[in-house]
């Protein structure tokens, strides 16, 4: 029997054999406590994740890299957390395996350890590529949890995960600059503390999600909208294309946006570090807003906004001084940030039943996009100079646009 979930559902409908415990679930604090521990787990994943880009500088002089190698850093990491995803949240939707939470998070520890110790860029590529599978494993079922643990309010739900991610990003370069820059390759074994603890926390989610389980399956005879295939499979098409643009813009900054201060304001490393926390507390700022006011107003009204309104600034930022470059990056961070929460419950809405496919689809099609983006603009930056990728980057967020071609399923289901 599958045992996966349907997203167009509400889980506040009770299944007919045990309809009290459905309703008790979503009623007490236990709900809410699965959903902060794996928004928790969330911020240390994505913050061990963010060691990356933060020590990219380091890497460049020790190593002695182009920036070439440095895009081909975040590709190899990008692609092995993006190529997974989708199959395990389909293998996943219907046979769950709630203990691959911890599992997964083993291969983050060992790329940690791995990264402190290495001395060649070929090593340094592998313990790339084993952080990247942890985050591959974590994401579908994380993104399930969340999803089971809503109480219907799916929005508030993965945003609320997805910001502890965007936290996490933003806290690792504040930590890297403290703990590693400066210091060492070897404080960077520091970090494995962090994932020994996402370890233990997520033993504790498995125990709860294997023991609810049956509580949440699909409600039989439920459905999603009333489209057709190939009018769901051109929506799916529609927000690929949507991530595309933000994922490779955002790419642009948590990957270069250091190289690109200092290159242009001279900045110390250090100091370019705060102005990339800025930008990255912006956009957790900005993804835990996107998903409650989806839930209010209605998701493609956010993602109108988030994407199409980010464009004015964007095509601003390769022309103006550090200031008003630290005011538009945040106000870029917050506004284009806000859309990702909804695209994936949008998505969900329309594929019932698939709810780790679409997760892992999604978040690994962030991971992938974002990998090869880097991986081209880091030549780019070679060829061409880094101020130049980001006049070219500032046109993405008018792909907004295509969000006049989504369906209004919302209006649909009233």
């Amino acid at each position: 029997m599958h045992t996966t979930i349907t997203p167009a559902a509400p889980l506040a409908t009770p299944t007919p054999a045990a309809p009290s415990i459905h309703h008790s679930q979503q009623q007490s604090g236990l709900a809410m406590h699965i959903l902060g521990a794996v928004a928790f787990v969330h911020l240390l994943n994505d913050l061990i994740q963010a060691l990356l880009p933060s020590i990219y500088p380091m890497l460049k002089a020790e190593f002695s890299l182009s920036f070439t190698q440095v895009g081909l850093i975040t590709l190899t990491f990008q692609c092995t957390a993006s190529l997974l995803q989708p199959w395990i949240g389909l293998y996943t939707d219907r046979r769950p395996l709630p203990f691959l939470l911890p599992i997964g998070m083993c291969f983050t520890l060992a790329g940690v350890l791995m990264l402190s110790v290495v001395s060649t860029f070929p090593t340094l590529l592998i313990a790339a590529g084993l952080i990247g599978v942890g985050s591959s494993t974590f994401h579908p079922e994380a993104s399930r949890v969340a999803r089971m643990a809503s109480g219907g309010r799916y929005g508030f739900a993965q945003s609320l995960f997805q910001v502890g991610g965007n936290v996490g990003s933003a806290l690792g370069p504040l930590l890297a600059a403290v703990v590693i820059v400066g210091r060492g390759q070897g404080n960077i074994a520091w970090f494995s503390l962090l994932a020994v603890l996402a370890i233990g926390v997520l033993y504790s989610v498995s125990r709860w999600y294997s023991g609810h389980l049956a509580s949440f399956k699909p409600k039989a005879g439920g459905h999603g909208p009333n489209l057709s295939r190939n009018k769901v499979l051109k929506a799916l098409g529609v927000l690929a294309l949507l991530v595309f643009s933000k994922y490779i813009y955002m790419a642009s900054l948590s990957s270069y946006y250091t190289f690109y201060l200092i290159d242009k304001f001279h900045l110390s490393i250090g100091l370019a570090q705060l102005y990339l926390f800025l930008f990255l507390a912006a956009v957790a700022a900005g993804t835990f807003m996107g998903g409650p006011i989806g839930d209010r107003i209605g998701r493609k009204r956010v993602i109108w906004i988030s994407i199409l309104g980010a464009a004015p600034f964007t095509l601003l930022l390769p022309y103006v001084d550090l200031f008003w470059t630290a005011v538009l990056t945040v106000i870029i961070g917050f506004v284009i940030s806000s859309a990702f929460s909804a695209i994936v419950v949008f998505a969900q809405e329309l594929v019932p039943g698939k709810v780790g496919m679409i997760a892992g689809i999604f978040f690994g099609l962030m991971f992938g996009v974002s990998g090869i983006a880097a991986a081209a603009m880091g030549h780019l930056a070679d060829v061409s100079g880094i101020a130049y990728v980001y006049k070219i980057c500032s046109y993405l967020p008018l792909l907004g646009i295509l969000t006049v071609l989504l369906p209004h399923i919302e209006q649909s289901k009233k």
